[in-house]
């Protein structure tokens, strides 16, 4: 196994070009001027993830009124993606990167515990990128509950 990469404050955001929820292809570059925050997360319409998810839908028009975009991304499909913002009404940007590249380029694909088990997969993560598309912070391992509080009091935005 390859070594993990740890981004750090101040490092580019690696760029990237992936499909999103409704088939359109999305760089991290089309968002410079923008502040970005990138949230990781293992699969869509689970439990945790939904609930994530939803939050982070529920944040964004504080987060857009203080300048930031949100983006989700996964290993789902652009088909799994469509169906849980249809059912979850998140109007976000969910990038589907199934063969992993974007995740292991952010640190956020690797060896974690699962349930006292070391096995490799998803680390969930997210990544707030400022708008030159640099890293201003990166969580990695975080939890899906109260997570989103976390980001909007580090980015000093009040939960609408």
């Amino acid at each position: 196994m390859t070594e993990r990469v740890i981004l750090e404050p101040g490092q580019p955001a690696p760029d990237f070009a992936l499909l999103d929820q409704d088939g359109v292809t999305r760089t991290l570059s089309e968002f410079r001027g923008e502040q970005v925050i990138l949230f990781v997360y293992p699969q869509a319409m689970t439990p945790a993830c939904t609930k994530e998810a939803c939050e982070f839908q529920e944040s964004t028009a504080p987060l857009a009124a203080a300048g930031y975009r949100v983006l989700g991304l996964s290993r789902d499909s652009v088909e799994r993606l469509r169906r849980f913002a249809d059912r979850d009404q998140l109007d976000y940007p969910l990038l589907s990167d199934p063969d992993t590249a974007v995740h292991v380029a952010y640190g956020a694909y690797g060896e974690k515990n699962s349930y006292g088990r070391i096995v490799e997969g998803v680390i969930r993560s997210t990544f707030i990128i400022d708008a030159e598309g640099r890293i201003s912070h990166a969580l990695y391992n975080v939890k899906a509950t109260g997570h989103v509080a976390r980001v909007l009091k580090l980015v000093g935005v009040s939960a609408g």
